[in-house]
């Protein structure tokens, strides 16, 4: 979610059959991830550190190019995606790749979006279809939002599955946790909350853990009149609409949920992905989640002392 509109990407390189560098695409308009992998092979193989923002595509793409002819050569890159042939805001990859002539390049899948694909014809050395079905996974909120709004449910929850905390214990996620919270916020196009949360929380919704700006709001709510001294209705810059109107999800886009049991409820049929944050905690607290929905773990990995969980809706089976 973090590089909408683009596709979320991995490139790894090796070095004599050692790893080098793992990087990947981290903000649309910025250097996509084999660059980031090669600049950071570079830096592991000559000891020398570039004095450039690296994430600064056009600086980037000339730097690899001036490189001395072979310097990549004894050099394998793997990349989950096909290297893009277009150059939009930043330059082309596969043309970039082509110019270094490395050893080997593993693609995990080709670029399903015409005008975008292409890049492996480009190419020698080239082999397609490695880990394919797990690439696919990575970039199926990418294809989603070509179509339609890619919904994606967050939940913070305890251990047992509570998803509050009593008064005075301060936040339930950890520092991490809200970060990347935060990160997301500042990617999505809209975030959408029911209209029970915002009354009983209160809340800002906004990015201020990465100094980003705060993402325009779609309260989900029949209600008409509100109280406007609510902090979300303050902050700058920001857009908040009211209604039950769930039209908009018809629209390609990145939708962030943050919500209680009635939000998820009433949009289970519309979600495409919920990623859970669970903290290592137990609580007394009794709020928690009455839903049917089955899953399919897709991906966990450590947001500081919570475990972070990414999941699929699996639509053939929900009640």
């Amino acid at each position: 979610g973090r590089t909408y509109p683009n596709p979320a990407v991995g490139a790894l390189v090796t070095y004599h059959g050692e790893i080098v560098a793992i990087e990947a695409h981290q903000k649309a308009g910025s250097s996509h991830a084999e660059v980031l992998a090669l600049i950071e092979a570079y830096q592991a193989i000559s000891g020398v550190l570039v004095a450039f923002d690296t994430q600064n595509a056009s600086d980037s793409h000339t730097f690899l190019r001036a490189l001395p002819q072979g310097f990549f050569s004894e050099c394998v890159i793997y990349v989950t995606l096909e290297p893009c042939s277009h150059q939009g805001k930043t330059p082309s990859c596969a043309s970039l790749l082509a110019s270094l002539h490395l050893k080997e390049i593993i693609i995990g899948t080709h670029d399903p979006i015409a005008g975008h694909d292409g890049g492996a014809k480009q190419l020698s050395n080239v082999t397609l279809g490695i880990e394919q079905e797990a690439c696919q996974t990575l970039i199926e909120p990418f294809l989603i939002w070509q179509k339609r709004a890619f919904v994606l449910f967050k939940i913070a929850q305890s251990t047992n599955g509570r998803i509050a905390t009593t008064q005075n214990e301060g936040y339930l996620s950890s520092p991490d946790s809200l970060t990347h919270v935060h990160h997301l916020r500042s990617a999505c196009s809209l975030l959408l909350i029911g209209g029970h949360t915002v009354r009983e929380d209160r809340p800002t919704l906004d990015c201020r853990f990465v100094s980003a700006s705060a993402p325009h709001i779609q309260i989900y709510s029949h209600q008409k009149k509100w109280d406007t001294t609510i902090p979300l209705f303050g902050v700058p810059d920001r857009e908040v609409t009211i209604g039950d109107d769930l039209s908009f999800l018809e629209i390609p886009s990145f939708v962030l949920v943050e919500g209680g049991e009635g939000m998820l409820n009433a949009l289970k049929e519309k979600i495409d992905w919920i990623l859970f944050y669970q903290t290592p905690t137990l609580s007394s607290h009794p709020l928690g989640y009455s839903v049917s929905v089955p899953l399919a773990f897709l991906h966990q990995e450590r947001k500081g002392v919570d475990l972070s969980v990414w999941s699929r809706v699996k639509r053939d089976f929900l009640l």
